[in-house]
């Protein structure tokens, strides 16, 4: 089992790193709300999303971070990043599909990323991804908008 809250506090640590490319100042223009859900896919194919605190190997989690412009401006260019805990696996699904990826946290390129190998180019693993950052192009004034990637407990 493993904890999610000493995931949340190190994610809040690492996402107060996200920058503003806009005018605003990041401590005064936007909030953020962190959450971590085990997705469960029903009988009927639905999916459900249950908060979670502790989560079992071959759980999958979402991690969610839905932002809040609490200005009276709107804010251009916001890049936001979650990182994937050391104790999970990416499991190849983000939303929005836009995310870029990294294996280091400071390189971003498109999924899936690619390396070479023996000459080839091939599919980076996913369990080697450790974050993907979005390019929130503009959050309107007092609106949010939200980001969340999908992980496997090992």
């Amino acid at each position: 089992m493993i904890l999610i809250r000493t995931f949340k506090t190190t994610l809040f640590a690492a996402l107060a790193s996200l920058c503003l490319l806009g005018t605003a100042h990041a401590d005064e223009a936007l909030k953020m709300d962190l959450t971590a859900n085990k997705v469960v896919k029903t009988a009927e194919g639905k999916l459900v999303y249950s908060p979670v605190s502790t989560a079992s190997k071959g759980t999958v989690i979402q991690y969610k971070a839905t932002y809040t412009n609490t200005i009276n401006q709107s804010i251009d260019d916001l890049l936001v990043t979650l990182p994937i805990p050391a104790n999970m696996t990416f499991n190849g699904e983000a939303y929005p599909a836009s995310a870029q990826a990294s294996t280091d946290g400071k390189n971003y390129a498109d999924m899936p990323l690619m390396r070479k190998v023996n000459g080839k180019l091939v599919k980076t693993p996913l369990s080697e991804y450790r974050s993907l950052r979005w390019n929130i192009k503009l959050l309107p004034a007092k609106k949010s908008a939200a980001v969340a990637l999908n992980a496997i407990v090992e």
